[in-house]
């Protein structure tokens, strides 16, 4: 499955959960290939519990995939019983300089659109900074 997602070798993105603190990586990542068991009671007696495919991301209330169809799937924490890991595709979070570089880039559109979002707001005035 993984080289259907463009995977190459994947030596070096395997979980550390022994030795010293500072060497230890584990958890998901974005990009993952994971599976998903939904709980029974929240679907069709037909269907198959389980959900397969990359993590694309994780909110507060859902964690979102590409599954084996490639289609997109939101799936509600609510009804999630058990997440397995079955590849990591991507580096720990503090060694990917591709993905750290997205994360800055994607903080400063978001601030951007806050601020845009509140000069609208205001009526267009960007005083917002002044005192008093």
């Amino acid at each position: 499955m993984a080289k259907k997602y463009g995977a190459q070798n994947l030596d070096g993105y395997q979980d550390v959960f022994f030795g010293p603190l500072i060497d230890r990586r584990s958890g998901l990542r974005k990009d993952d290939l994971i599976e998903i068991m939904i709980d029974s009671r929240a679907i069709p007696k037909d269907v198959d519990p389980w959900a397969r495919g990359m993590l694309l991301a994780t909110t507060r209330n859902s964690v979102e995939i590409l599954d084996e169809e490639e289609r997109f799937r939101s799936i509600a924490r609510d009804v999630i019983v058990e997440v397995r890991l079955v590849s990591h595709l991507r580096r720990p979070y503090i060694e990917d300089d591709e993905l750290l570089t997205f994360e800055k880039e994607d903080i400063r559109r978001r601030s951007n659109v806050h601020e845009q979002a509140e000069r609208q707001a205001d009526g267009g005035s960007d005083d917002s900074h002044l005192w008093g």
